[in-house]
């Protein structure tokens, strides 16, 4: 019984030194690329999402990355990613699309929390970009606002919503925190297109 007892409580430390490891932008970029090749041939290790994780995040968090997605309930970063609790600082909207108050959270994560990667990840047969092409945005306008100039000179879905995640790349690097600590080589913002059959997420760098 003691040694279980040391192995869990040497299994929670490990766990601890892993979550708060400094960890830079192109190494975090490498294991979501790593967390989906599992995820897309099914040998995704659901990590560290027992009760020795819960208990070494319940006081502090330092996500090693930062997704803006889609709300569309097919697509979940912690899943498609293989990661574990605590280790993405997610935002979610229809369309994947960032206003004032997404963008503060955000900021929140790459200030505070030390997330050194962002990624805004659209997704194929995206419903709010979709909804923008065929101009039936009632009850999304405000949403479709921000992804109509983005998408305005693309006619087919996937180009459409390619062109929508890189205009929120742009729009992220050129906010004044974001583009200073990525031009001191801190942060990496990338974007990225999740195919919903085969599970593959195409980096847009």
């Amino acid at each position: 019984m003691n040694l279980l007892k040391n192995i869990m409580l040497s299994a929670g430390l490990l766990c601890q030194m892993a979550l708060f490891a400094e960890i830079d932008p192109d190494k975090a970029l490498l294991r979501l690329q790593e967390g989906n090749t599992r995820y897309m041939k099914d040998q995704s290790t659901c990590p560290d999402r027992a009760q020795i994780r819960r208990e070494a995040v319940s006081s502090k968090q330092k996500p090693f990355a930062t997704i803006v997605g889609c709300s569309d309930s097919r697509v979940s970063p912690e899943i498609l990613f293989d990661q574990g609790i605590g280790d993405l600082f997610v935002v979610r909207v229809a369309g994947n699309v960032v206003g004032p108050v997404g963008l503060d959270s955000i900021d929140y994560s790459v200030i505070y929390l030390g997330s050194n990667l962002i990624v805004v990840l659209g997704h194929e047969n995206c419903g709010a970009v979709k909804a923008v092409l065929d101009n039936t945005t009632k009850d999304i306008e405000t949403i479709a606002k921000l992804i109509e100039p983005a998408i305005k000179d693309h006619h087919e879905l996937p180009s459409a919503i390619k062109a929508n995640v890189q205009q929120v790349v742009k729009l992220l690097k050129e906010s004044p925190v974001i583009s200073r600590l990525v031009n001191e080589k801190k942060l990496k913002v990338v974007g990225g297109y999740y195919n919903l059959v085969s599970g593959k997420v195409d980096f847009l760098e």
